[in-house]
């Protein structure tokens, strides 16, 4: 079954929602922690970003590798240059990594 990693999003995205508004301190918390963890400093955040994708695919997190997929699209990652991170996590994770590092090169291509 192909995945719809925009429609991952939009389901996160609106239960987030939901949660936010019942508890609105711990979703302010977790994107405080996010805006400190992503900014740019001495290493940047687009490299970040990579290192947030290679996370997302080696915890099989189809919601993380939609987020983070979509997050160096916007800050002008390439294909190939996701191809060469998603490199890495098969390396490090065999074949479980190889099946999430080509949902997340699925995930580039559509978002």
């Amino acid at each position: 079954m192909k995945t719809n990693f925009q429609q991952v999003r939009d389901d996160i995205r609106e239960y987030v929602g939901e949660w936010k508004k019942v508890a609105p301190d711990t979703i302010g918390a977790f994107y405080k922690l996010t805006n400190a963890a992503t900014a740019d400093g001495l290493i940047s955040k687009k490299t970040k970003e990579y290192i947030a994708l290679a996370i997302g695919v080696a915890q099989q997190c189809e919601g993380c590798i939609a987020f983070h997929v979509k997050n160096l699209h916007d800050l002008g990652a390439t294909r190939e240059e996701i191809v060469e991170v998603l490199g890495m996590n098969i390396y490090m994770g065999g074949g479980p990594a190889l099946m999430h590092a080509a949902a997340a090169l699925r995930a580039f291509d559509q978002l």
